[in-house]
């Protein structure tokens, strides 16, 4: 009889995490609010855990996760903005948040290890994953990360640092690019505490990213960051210098802002930048093309939640004129529905975001009429 009602209470416990996880994704699109013209539908639901995507030619779009664990492939097959098809490519992985395409093959990117799956859309009901790349940092904090493919050919890595605040290691702290013939790893940037989205502009073809800025330093300081990259190499401050203007309490000292590159935008403290991504599609008022897209996935050290929205910067000459919402109702009143983590594009021109805690990946739309 114990067992029983052991074995139903966790039936009931399963069923209702299970309701409550359906209510909270059906809940969503009545919370969330994009500007006027714009429309707000599902892409796909249950894609657990959804983090960074990456959009193949025949219009698939995998997803990766950093705690599920998991690389799911979604298919629209009738092409109507709605995925019909969940395939689970992988699963047991290292916190596989980042992934990209290149040439057909699917890379996904571990905390230690970069890991390839060849010729992906030809293989789909029987992946198979072979390791590119496995000297990389093996410490969980801050090793999750994104990926992208440089306009050279070479893959982009960021390495976050294992802590809050630390002294500089070479190891830690960057951005890398990875030449896959001779698994070369090269610094780009340094003085990254841990950047989770990057991209690279349409027509300069420099290397954007954001930067979530250190805790513990109270509500308001210091501030997370979307920097550009100028030149290769270039320091961004960390752990000396935050935002490119708040010396660390404990390792600014004798340093100077000015030594250190400033950000493109000092943003909020603890809003969390995570994917950002400039518009490349049609489908979009014209005023849109190229502007930076920036997914603030939200704060927790903070007495007052902030981010939890998507962002518009206007770009204008390569510099940050404007920054304004335009995705937004994922927290109201200190309560969270959802966090928004990564931003890709549909060959329509249309946006795809996903939302790692309600589990969804939302698509915005433009009406023309």
């Amino acid at each position: 009889m114990k067992i029983h009602s052991k074995l139903t209470t966790v039936a009931t416990t399963l069923a209702v995490a299970l309701l409550s996880s359906q209510a909270l994704a059906n809940d969503m699109l009545s919370r969330l609010s994009v500007p006027k013209g714009y429309e707000l539908s599902y892409f796909a639901k249950d894609v657990e855990n959804a983090r960074q995507m990456a959009v193949g030619k025949d219009g698939t779009v995998y997803v990766g996760s950093r705690k599920a664990g998991k690389v799911h492939a979604l298919i629209d097959n009738n092409r109507d903005g709605v995925a019909d098809k969940k395939i689970l490519v992988a699963e047991g992985l290292n916190m596989p948040s980042g992934i990209a395409l290149k040439d057909g093959d699917l890379y996904v990117a571990e905390v230690e290890r970069i890991v390839r799956f060849k010729q992906i859309a030809k293989n789909l009901k029987a992946p198979i994953k072979e390791v590119v790349f496995d000297d990389l940092p093996d410490k969980r904090h801050h090793g999750w990360k994104y990926l992208t493919v440089s306009p050279e050919g070479e893959l982009i890595i960021p390495v976050g640092v294992p802590c809050n605040i630390c002294a500089e290691d070479p190891k830690f702290g960057r951005i890398f690019s990875l030449n896959l013939e001779t698994k070369k790893l090269s610094t780009i940037a340094k003085g990254v505490r841990n950047s989770v989205g990057f991209d690279y502009h349409p027509v300069t073809g420099k290397l954007w990213f954001s930067d979530n800025g250190r805790d513990m330093m109270g509500d308001d300081i210091p501030p997370c960051e979307i920097n550009r990259v100028d030149e290769i190499g270039q320091h961004f401050g960390f752990p000396y210098v935050h935002g490119g203007s708040v010396l660390d309490p404990e390792f600014g000292e004798g340093k100077s802002v000015t030594d250190y590159t400033m950000p493109a935008l000092a943003l909020q403290a603890h809003v969390a930048p995570l994917g950002i991504h400039f518009y490349r599609g049609e489908q979009f008022p014209k005023a849109m093309k190229h502007q930076l897209f920036v997914a603030e996935h939200g704060s927790w050290n903070r007495s007052k939640k902030v981010g939890y929205r998507v962002m518009r910067a206007n770009v204008q000459d390569g510099q940050i004129r404007g920054y304004e919402p335009f995705l937004t109702g994922f927290m109201e009143n200190e309560t969270t529905y959802g966090r928004p983590a990564a931003i890709a594009e549909l060959s329509d021109g249309s946006l795809l975001v996903s939302d790692d805690y309600a589990n969804a990946i939302y698509r915005i739309s433009y009406n023309n009429k």
